[in-house]
């Protein structure tokens, strides 16, 4: 591992903490803890990178996990399928990941995800459950759309691509189950765990995790995530709609920045 000043170790685990409260809450942590780690580690191969994250984002996505099943009406068996579904599409767009360009890919998730910003603003009752509203049943038809379409359809995106994928999964599983928001956000956890678990093996594999740094920034992550965890679930569906608008248009930024700049 390389030397790395206290003053960088620091910043480190500041953006682990926030990064594990913005994934618990909705997704996206890894908008912030992977350019923190490109900064604070600048000459270090990506791989490394990538491995260090999914070693401290698997500990915050966890424990974000386990304080929403304790608390919210999550079926975790589907939940898991779901996740298993992603992790094989994650390995699928991984293949094919080499032979397509980020740069044709980055304008067309931009509007993708403009046009969601949208969509949400404009249907305000979208992810919210009314008080005393009972969840819809869970039918066959539906738990295998998302296994499909969810966890084969993002996954592979996920292995393709990348970023904003917990976002994604939030929006898909609240339109296919019909999820309330924070439904969504604590069944979204569970499947990235089994894909960031995926992900992890392979790089632990490769040699590819700054372990020990890893450790010390995983406990901010996970401090980070269970509070995320319990924001959403005491403040309900119009909160994470709200941070949900934020993290979209962040990574709408990011992107047009990756593009452009």
């Amino acid at each position: 591992m390389p030397e790395i000043t206290l003053t960088t170790l620091v910043l480190l685990c500041l953006a682990a903490l926030v990064a594990g409260w913005i994934d618990a809450v909705v997704g996206g942590g890894g908008l912030l803890l992977l350019p923190a780690l490109l900064l604070g580690l600048p000459h270090v191969p990506a791989a490394h990178i990538l491995g260090t994250n999914k070693a401290v984002a698997i500990v915050g996505t966890t424990g974000a996990a386990v304080t929403y099943v304790r608390k919210a009406p999550v079926q975790v068996w589907t939940a898991v399928r779901i996740g298993l579904a992603a992790l094989l599409g994650s390995m699928i767009g991984a293949f094919f990941a080499a032979g397509i360009s980020s740069d044709v890919l980055r304008p067309v998730i931009m509007v993708v995800l403009l046009a969601v910003a949208a969509f949400v603003m404009l249907r305000p009752s979208f992810g919210a459950k009314a008080q005393g509203e009972e969840r819809a049943p869970l039918t066959r038809a539906r738990i295998v759309t998302a296994i499909v379409v969810v966890g084969g359809g993002i996954g592979f995106y996920d292995g393709l691509f990348g970023p904003g994928t917990g976002t994604f999964l939030v929006l898909a599983l609240t339109a296919v189950l019909h999820l309330d928001l924070v439904t969504a956000s604590a069944t979204a956890k569970i499947v990235n765990v089994c894909t960031n678990a995926g992900a992890l093996a392979m790089f632990a594999y490769q040699g590819s995790v700054f372990w020990q740094l890893a450790a010390v920034m995983a406990v901010f992550n996970l401090a980070g995530g269970m509070v995320g965890a319990r924001m959403a679930l005491s403040k309900g569906a119009e909160f994470v709609r709200g941070v949900l608008l934020v993290v979209v248009f962040s990574l709408v930024a990011k992107l047009a920045f990756d593009q452009w700049a």
